[in-house]
């Protein structure tokens, strides 16, 4: 990877003479595009988690149990649908006006759709209106969620020091991680500490409400900030576009739709493991909700542990090499899914679990200096954010749905070759794009 010296650690000064402003430390930068991934993502699987324990219940109820959890988990891959139109709404004015109250802004969406489905009655009390509203708050969670992840990306790399973009950029990535271990934690600790009556009652709301809370810090930590020094030149030179989708879509469509393709074996790995599995498992494999919870815990480790070793890597040995071995084990690891799931012992789920969610942190740990290495300063945030959106919804946005579809027409190894396609297709997207195509600032 190549920087040049536009990629400093301070703001340059404006046309007009004005002094140079100093950047924040970059201990502070790493923190603020991690808190708010963290915060982000934790709003973000608490719904995941949700859908595959509680809302056909509550939001569904007249259907049979087969069909509420098919029911939940469509409302779940409702979000990555809305996602991509986040990417472009924030992706617009992160371009036109700066990453620093993009971010903001998109916090405070997540927050109050995430703050207002704990609030929502269930269909017992609304009737039809219910499952109505909470499609259109999950809407919500998507569209906030779409302007967050290339904001924190480029806050993280965009301030960088020369050769260290992949370990920078590695910050936004430990979010999800992060944000999944204490989504797990709180629905853990109310089903140990709730009768199920009393969970599917009200206490499945409890982390939906008490995350504005986290809201609140990220807001604080996210105003301290000042904008990244790439973006403030190009601002100061008068080097941004009035509409930077126009721009975006006639110049860089291969880059969109290659980095799509790319990320999106990530995220099935992710929501296999997380969703599909634990809907599978409690109700197909009748393993209890905190045991399995507890599994899902030990196994996130394995994307914590995975997302720094791959950062460190991605800056030595280059993002392609890293992204290809992840995506070659990714594949290798869908032929195992049906004995090491289907098993029914204990060990060998978590171990199944342990390896999608590790190798979900290799595939995605250099993604933050990939994505945004394929777009030009002007039209980064909207580039990398409608990739890895798109991404999204090629490999989560209904894969526990299809997972789901899938093992009841043909069992658990349909779900594995599903995985396999999955990697195949992102290891041919990341060969298809050469080192000389990345952007150098």
């Amino acid at each position: 990877m190549h920087t040049s010296s536009t990629d400093t650690l301070s703001v340059p000064s404006s046309s007009t003479g004005a002094p140079t402003v100093a950047a924040p430390s970059l201990s502070r930068i790493a923190f603020a595009s991690f808190i708010g991934t963290a915060i982000e993502f934790y709003d973000f699987y608490i719904y995941a988690m949700a859908a595959a324990l509680v809302i056909g219940q509550v939001f569904f109820p007249a259907s049979d149990p087969a069909a509420q959890s098919l029911n939940a988990l469509l409302t779940f891959g409702l979000a990555f649908i809305a996602r991509p139109l986040g990417a472009l709404l924030f992706g617009h004015f992160g371009d036109r006006i700066g990453r620093k109250s993009t971010l903001a802004a998109s916090l405070l969406v997540m927050g109050t759709s995430t703050f207002l489905i704990g609030l929502l009655p269930g269909y017992d009390t609304l009737g039809m209106w219910a499952p109505l509203l909470l499609c259109v708050l999950r809407f919500g969670q998507g569209i906030g969620l779409g302007g967050e992840w290339a904001g924190a990306a480029l806050l993280a790399t965009e301030y960088a020091p020369a050769g260290k973009r992949g370990w920078y950029g590695m910050f936004p990535q430990l979010g999800p991680s992060i944000g999944f271990l204490l989504a797990t934690l709180t629905f853990l600790a109310l089903s140990l500490g709730l009768t199920e009556a009393q969970f599917v009652l009200w206490g499945w709301r409890v982390p939906f409400i008490i995350s504005a809370a986290l809201v609140l810090v990220g807001l604080y930590v996210r105003f301290k900030l000042a904008e990244t020094p790439v973006f403030a030149k190009a601002q100061a030179a008068h080097h941004l576009h009035h509409w930077p989708l126009k721009s975006l879509l006639l110049q860089h469509g291969r880059a969109i739709v290659l980095g799509a393709l790319a990320m999106s074996v990530c995220y099935h790995l992710f929501y296999t493991a997380t969703v599909f599995c634990l809907s599978y498992g409690t109700q197909a494999l009748h393993i209890s909700r905190p045991v399995f919870l507890l599994l899902l815990c030990v196994a996130v480790l394995g994307m914590a542990l995975a997302t720094p070793l791959a950062a460190w890597w991605a800056d030595r040995a280059g993002r392609r090499p890293v992204l290809l071995a992840g995506q070659a084990l990714a594949l290798l690891l869908g032929f195992v899914l049906a004995p090491m799931l289907g098993s029914g012992q204990l060990v060998w789920i978590a171990l199944f679990l342990f390896l999608a969610l590790f190798l979900m942190g290799v595939t995605f740990a250099p993604m933050g200096a990939f994505l945004p290495e394929q777009f030009p300063v002007a039209v980064r945030y909207s580039g990398a954010g409608l990739a890895y959106q798109l991404g999204g919804i090629l490999g989560a946005s209904f894969a526990p749905a299809i997972a789901q579809y899938l093992v009841q027409q043909g069992g658990l190894s349909w779900v594995g070759w599903y995985m396999s396609v999955m990697a195949a297709i992102s290891a041919w997207a990341v060969w298809q794009i050469r080192p000389q195509e990345c952007v150098h600032d």
